[in-house]
């Protein structure tokens, strides 16, 4: 089975009202969009960035960027999680001015909760060989995974993210999920123990 970790996104039922009231200038709108998305934004930026004080940048850029369209032509309409997970991608396409790949999964996931120290190690062990596998992927797929699994992105919000259909979302997740599992049985560790 899969193990693969989750970054929890802010519950905001209300996001196209939180939207509204910062395209009109309301900085306690605007403040709470800050608060519920800094941390997956940078996240998602840490991943793919090794330093963390240029990810703080980044993701700091990524917020300088809508607060200057808010009220402009390019201010997001709806999908605000989206809107700003595909300024995050511009962001770090125009910070590499190349392709984005993942350069690490690190240690700012969160680990574990309880359990023994056995299951804790089983666990971070199959938790590696799942980052491994992914970082064999191509770009577009170990991100199309990341925005649907690890920030739990809706199929609309990736497909805005990443500025495809979504069709071709739903094909991309398919594919990468398929290669996922095939990369996972290719370079599943032999058994300890197996049977003579």
């Amino acid at each position: 089975m899969l193990l693969l970790l989750l970054l929890a996104f802010p519950d905001l039922p209300l996001e196209d009202d939180l939207l509204e009231r910062a395209r009109r200038g309301d900085q306690i709108a605007i403040t709470q969009i800050y608060e519920a998305f800094f941390e997956p934004i940078y996240q998602f930026i840490r991943w793919r960035v090794n330093d963390p004080g240029a990810a703080e940048d980044l993701t700091s850029e990524v917020f300088i960027k809508l607060l200057a369209s808010l009220r402009g032509r390019h201010a997001p309409a709806h999908s605000l999680r989206g809107w700003l997970f595909r300024v995050a991608r511009n962001v770090l396409h125009d910070h590499y001015q190349q392709t984005v790949t993942m350069d690490e999964l690190d240690e700012d996931l969160p680990a574990p909760d309880g359990g023994n120290f056995e299951a804790q190690i089983m666990r971070a062990l199959d938790a590696d060989r799942v980052r491994h596998a992914v970082r064999m992927l191509p770009p577009d797929q170990q991100e199309v995974l990341i925005l649907r699994f690890a920030q739990m992105l809706s199929l609309q919000d990736t497909a805005a993210a990443m500025g495809r259909s979504l069709n071709a979302i739903k094909s991309l997740q398919f594919r990468a999920i398929d290669t996922l599992r095939k990369v996972l049985v290719e370079n599943q560790p032999e058994a300890r123990y197996g049977s003579f």
